[in-house]
C-alpha cells in the first residue's frame, strides 16, 4: 500500500534513534523538525531560505486550506508543492486539531484562524465537525472522508487521519468517548485513503487518550493494528511539562517501532530532547517562526539572557549597542550579515526585514539542532549534546 514510502532505522542510542523516511519528494533524515506553513506559507521565509538552511520537510494545514483558497483551487494549480514552490517532502495535518481549538478556545487566534470572532465550532457529531468559516461565516462540514479528499487534492506526501482532541481537564469518561470517536473517524479515514490510494501519499494514525495511560495504551494498540504507515502522538498531553514527558514516554513504549513516530505540535528544545529520548522521530511546531515575529531569536544555552527562556528577545534595550551576531558560531545568512544592534533597530523601526531575518536564523537553528542530535545518537553522546543546547 505504501510502495513509494519506506522507513529504515540507521542508528540508535537507548530509545533514541536515527532513521530515514523515504517519500516521492525525497528523503527525511530523522530525528527531524517539520516547519509549519499553516496557510501554505512558512511565515516570513522564502522556500529557498528553507532549503538553504537545511529544511527537509514542511507542513500545511487542512482546515485552513479547506476554508481558503479551497483544495480544488490548489489542485488546479498543480498541488501544494507547485503552488508554493517547494520541491521537498510535505505533510498535511487532518484539521482535527482545529476542532479542539474552535471548541475550547484555548489556542491563539493565529492558529485557530479566527478573525474578529467569526470562526466558531457549531458542533461535532458522529458524522464530523460543523463550523462557521473564518472567511465569511458560512456553515462548513469536515468529515473523515472530506479531510482525506482535501489532503489528496493538496498532494502532500504524508497525510494524517481525522481525529478529535480534548483538553487535559476533561474527565476520563469524556476522554474515552472522544478517543473512541477518534478511532472510528481514523478507520473511516483509512478506508477512504485505501479506496483512492494511488501510492503518492502515506497515512499517519493518531494516538489519543489524554493523560490516561490505559487509554493511551488502547489507542496505541488501535493504531498498531491498522495499516497506517506511521504513528502520531496527538491530543492533550497534560498540564505540565513533566506530565507531558510521562505521557509521551508511556505512549511511545506501546507503539510499533517499525513505523516512524511523530509528536504533534511540540517544538521546545528541552521538549525535543525528552521526546527523542523516548523514541520520537519527528516534531512539528509553529514556535520558531512565531517567536521571530516578536523579536525572539533561538539560542544555545551559552547565549541566553534568561534561564527560563530558550531564546533572547532582541527588542530589549541592551541589544541596541550589541554588535555581535545572534550567535557567533551560527552559519545562517542572518548571523553572517547582521548584528544584534541592527536587528534591534529593525524591530523598533517596525521594518519587515527583522521578521524574516530572525525567522531565517530560527529555522537554521532548529535544523542545526536536529543535525547535531542525529550525529550524537550515532556516536552515543546524546547527553553531552543536550547539555550544549538545553
Amino acid at each position: 500500500m505504501y510502495r513509494n514510502f519506506r522507513f529504515d532505522v540507521t542508528a540508535s542510542s537507548g530509545r533514541a534513534r536515527c532513521g530515514v523516511i523515504k517519500t516521492p519528494h525525497g528523503e527525511i533524515k530523522t530525528p527531524a523538525f517539520v516547519f509549519c506553513g499553516t496557510k501554505a506559507s512558512v511565515k516570513g521565509v522564502f522556500p529557498q531560505h528553507l532549503a538553504e538552511t537545511g529544511t527537509q520537510i514542511i507542513l500545511s494545514n487542512t482546515y485552513h486550506l479547506f476554508s481558503y483558497p479551497g483544495a480544488d483551487h490548489i489542485r488546479k494549480r498543480g498541488g501544494l508543492h507547485k503552488f508554493i514552490g517547494w520541491n521537498g517532502p510535505m505533510l498535511t495535518d487532518s484539521g482535527g486539531f482545529q476542532i479542539f481549538s474552535l471548541g475550547y478556545g484555548s489556542v491563539a487566534d493565529e492558529i485557530k484562524g479566527r478573525r474578529n470572532g467569526v470562526s466558531s465550532l457549531i458542533k461535532t457529531d458522529e458524522e464530523g465537525a460543523f463550523f462557521k468559516s473564518f472567511r465569511d461565516g458560512s456553515p462548513q462540514l469536515l468529515t473523515p472522508e472530506r479531510s482525506m479528499a482535501v489532503q489528496r487534492a493538496l498532494g502532500a506526501d504524508l497525510t494524517v487521519a481525522f481525529d478529535e482532541c480534548t483538553p487535559y481537564h476533561v474527565d476520563k469518561i469524556r476522554t474515552e468517548q472522544s478517543m473512541e470517536r477518534s478511532h472510528r473517524w481514523e478507520k473511516r479515514s483509512l478506508d477512504e485513503f485505501v479506496r483512492e490510494n494511488d501510492f503518492s501519499q502515506a497515512l499517519y494514525g493518531i494516538v489519543q487518550g489524554g493523560v490516561y495511560f490505559d487509554l493511551r495504551k488502547r489507542s496505541a494498540e488501535f493504531v498498531n493494528e491498522n495499516s497506517f504507515f506511521a504513528s502520531a502522538v496527538g491530543g492533550t498531553l497534560g498540564s505540565t511539562k513533566e506530565q507531558m514527558y510521562e505521557v509521551v514516554e508511556a505512549t511511545v513504549k506501546e507503539l510499533n517501532l517499525a513505523r516512524p513516530i511523530h509528536l504533534l505540535g511540540i517544538g521546545g528544545i528541552s521538549d525535543i530532547f525528552e521526546g527523542i529520548g523516548a523514541g520520537i522521530d519527528t516534531f512539528d511546531c509553529v514556535h520558531p517562526t512565531r517567536i521571530a515575529r516578536h523579536g525572539g531569536a533561538l539560542v544555545k544555552a551559552e547565549y541566553r539572557d534568561c534561564k527560563t527562556r530558550e531564546h533572547i528577545n532582541l527588542k530589549r534595550s541592551e541589544y541596541a549597542v550589541d554588535d555581535n551576531p545572534i550567535e557567533s558560531d551560527c552559519d545562517c545568512p542572518t548571523c553572517r550579515t547582521f548584528s544584534r544592534a541592527y536587528l534591534h533597530y529593525l524591530l523598533k523601526a517596525n521594518e519587515l526585514l527583522a521578521l524574516t531575518a530572525i525567522a531565517v536564523h530560527n529555522v537554521r537553528f532548529m535544523n542545526k539542532l536536529m543535525e547535531e542530535i542525529r550525529t550524537a545518537i550515532s556516536s552515543g553522546n546524546l547527553k553531552e549534546t543536550a547539555g550544549k543546547w538545553r
